[in-house]
């Protein structure tokens, strides 16, 4: 039987909901300076206590799983903590952030992880398992942020799959716009920061000959970071929640423009990313703390 036919258990899968995971992990400076390296900041020395953007969170609670371990795509394996989908290819369809205070450097932060939901979909490319997880993120008593990930799960390629038939969302006139290329040092360094090992973000091969994209795939995390960067320095305030949804792959070397349609008094707005024929990729409902 062909991958893409494999029965899936649905109420097996829906029994891992509930299931909880904690870890700890430092805000240490070099993981910021990183981060700030990436969005073209300035060299800074980050002393124990100062505070950085909650938003800077991916580089906390990277995967540490045995390098023996990884899967041919060079995802953890699935089974422990993750239910044990079985369709082959893992990817982020979305994530719900509320954002309640800084990153201070130094301090000890943990994440308490559960599952709260799994969902079974048909698709126009065929099946998909959607699995929600919510995480969040302490510093002693005090509730940094919440983070709700949707994780997308589907088939194997195949060749002349059907491409999304998701219309462009209706999107405001832009007030800031942002043209930019994602290099191949970007995905890179953002892999490096996440220790992400998907093999679509470095491996070219890999990513046209098995998941058969065109070219590299840009990290959906680190366009919404891009666009949550876009958003806070044009409106000069804190990131205070996030909804965002990744619609389709953007690509490596290939032109992207980020757009921020704000309202100046209450903060609220959206801010998205778009192809070079100007398809939304990435789409975020944001609210900014006004200073």
């Amino acid at each position: 039987m062909s991958p893409e036919h494999t029965p899936i258990d649905i109420e097996h899968l829906r029994s891992w909901i509930g299931r909880q995971q904690q870890r700890a992990d430092y805000v240490c400076p070099s993981g910021a300076a990183r981060i700030a390296a990436l969005l073209d900041r300035d060299e800074h020395e980050y002393a124990p206590g100062e505070r950085v953007s909650a938003a800077w969170y991916v580089m906390l609670f990277t995967p540490t799983e045995r390098q023996s371990r990884l899967g041919p795509d060079g995802h953890p394996p699935k089974g422990d903590f993750l239910p044990p989908v079985p369709l082959a290819r893992r990817m982020f369809a979305g994530r719900r952030n509320q954002f309640h205070d800084d990153l201070e450097i130094g301090r000890r932060i943990v994440r308490r992880s559960q599952i709260t939901d799994v969902q079974l979909k048909e698709g126009a490319s065929g099946r998909m398992c959607f699995v929600t997880l919510r995480h969040e993120f302490l510093d002693g008593d005090r509730l940094l942020l919440v983070e709700e990930q949707d994780v997308v799960y589907r088939g194997p390629a195949q060749p002349g799959a059907a491409k999304s038939s998701r219309k462009p969302a209706a999107l405001p006139e832009a007030t800031a716009r942002k043209e930019m290329v994602f290099d191949p040092t970007m995905l890179l360094r953002y892999s490096a920061i996440t220790f992400n090992a998907h093999r679509i973000h470095y491996d070219a091969q890999y990513a046209s000959e098995v998941e058969r994209y065109p070219a590299l795939v840009v990290n959906g995390g680190l366009t919404t970071l891009f666009l949550w960067d876009f958003a806070m320095q044009r409106a000069g305030g804190r990131l205070r929640a996030s909804r965002s949804r990744n619609l389709r792959p953007l690509f490596v070397n290939r032109p992207v423009g980020l757009n921020l349609a704000l309202d100046a008094q209450t903060g609220h707005g959206q801010a998205w990313a778009v192809n070079e024929q100007g398809e939304t990729a990435v789409l975020i409902e944001l609210e900014i703390e006004r200073p």
